[in-house]
């Protein structure tokens, strides 16, 4: 049986209007950006993923803000290449690393985002998902998630590199400097059972080692998800860590405030008088709060970031663009910073990728990229992909305020 033959004219009709929707389709999925995801000829599409609320009660939910302003500045200034950066803001994975997966998708798939950031989450589970669908993402990178990819781009590097690889000594140095030298000092580092903390463990042990500090200990025995009722079993084991005394430096790489302030006012009551430092503290809402900020008096936070209270110029911009955007009751917290400096780096990155702006051409402006700056230090590709960037800072809680201990500064890194 034979069948009838389609007039040309409906022929040419129907083939017109495949054509047609083929390319309605590719226009949608690539944002109008010539194939590239995110990218039309006057705007850059992004959004971030941040644990904005957790059980711990730790949040990274400042570094928003910190995106937001810096994206404004660019945008008042004419954008980049001609092309605005449209911030959609930020997804919350509440510290589960299957959120932080399923918010991935979202921006990629439906968003149709040409990169994330601002991500800082210390559990974030997107990580293999935009290493596949080869889409950039920016932010602190505080896990091993991070490293080795190519798609990431931490703003201070790898924080957790592989055995071989060089790791950051930058904290060590700091802290002996505080106290006039590690050599002949002991210190404990304490973890929880995630991921990032433990791996903590190796590589801030590693910085205060080559810093010429002896390992009391270190322990990741503390549950990851709440802090403990009781917390006498952790501090008789650290008060005793150091061949029966206590150790001269205690080092938290806890993420969560309850943890850390749970733990240091556990140490005060059990009589501890050494240095307490960790990665977290600098946060001005401790001050709001007279129990957390008894319990956190005296403690040096490591940003790694020149802080809020420098007068260096980079620092007053992003105060400036931070209280523009935020108003004046912005919290500038360490939050905000890591979201600021992560956009200034993604920013530079779509300079040196040039006007006609793919995936392709960003990646390879990534190949061969470095840069400077007194707000944060500095940044190498495609060095950072496996080593941190060596930089950082100490900021001592005192009383009521936050004060410089150690100005920002950058070491070598050494051999984990």
């Amino acid at each position: 049986m034979q069948t009838s033959p389609i007039p040309r004219a409906a022929a040419l009709t129907a083939a017109a209007l495949l054509l047609a929707g083929c390319a309605t389709s590719n226009e949608s999925s690539s944002g109008g950006g010539g194939g590239t995801a995110g990218v039309t000829g006057t705007a850059v599409k992004v959004g971030g993923v941040l644990t904005v609320t957790s059980a711990t009660g730790y949040s990274t939910g400042g570094a928003q803000l910190g995106a937001k302003a810096r994206f404004e500045r660019a945008n008042a200034e004419g954008g980049v290449h001609g092309r605005k950066i449209e911030f959609i803001g930020v997804e919350d994975d509440g510290m589960a690393p299957d959120k932080g997966a399923a918010a991935a998708k979202k921006l990629v798939q439906r968003e149709k985002v040409f990169a994330l950031l601002p991500v800082s989450a210390p559990q974030f589970g997107g990580a293999e998902f935009l290493e596949q669908q080869k889409v950039p993402w920016f932010g602190w990178a505080t896990g091993p998630f991070w490293c080795g990819k190519q798609s990431a781009f931490g703003f201070n590097g790898c924080l957790a590199p592989k055995p071989g690889q060089g790791t950051q000594t930058w904290w060590g140095n700091q802290v002996a400097a505080q106290l006039g030298g590690g050599k002949g000092r002991t210190a404990w580092i304490q973890a929880t059972d995630s991921t990032a903390s433990k791996y903590g463990i190796q590589t801030i042990g590693k910085s205060f080692t080559a810093a010429g500090f002896a390992l009391a200990g270190t322990s990741a025995a503390l549950p990851a998800q709440a802090p403990p009722q009781d917390w006498s079993p952790y501090v008789n084991k650290i008060m005793k860590s150091a061949g029966g005394k206590a150790p001269d430096v205690v080092v938290s790489v806890m993420a969560g405030g309850k943890f850390n302030s749970g733990l240091y006012a556990a140490l005060k009551k059990a009589g501890y008088k050494g240095l307490i430092t960790d990665a977290t503290s600098y946060d001005p809402k401790v001050l709001a709060d007279p129990q957390t900020r008894q319990a956190l008096d005296g403690v040096y936070a490591a940003p790694q970031f020149e802080p809020y209270e420098s007068d260096a110029p980079e620092v007053a911009q992003m105060k400036a663009d931070l209280r523009k955007t935020g108003g004046a009751s912005a919290v500038l917290d360490q939050h905000a910073a890591t979201g600021y400096w992560s956009a200034e780096v993604f920013l530079k990155m779509l300079e040196k990728a040039g006007k006609d702006l793919t995936r392709d051409s960003f990646y390879k402006a990534a190949e061969n990229f470095s840069y400077e700056n007194k707000g944060f230090g500095r940044i190498q590709y495609p060095a950072a992909k496996t080593e941190s960037n060596g930089c950082g800072a100490l900021v001592r809680l005192q009383g009521d305020k936050f004060t410089i201990a150690q100005n920002l500064k950058c070491f070598d890194n050494t051999k984990l």
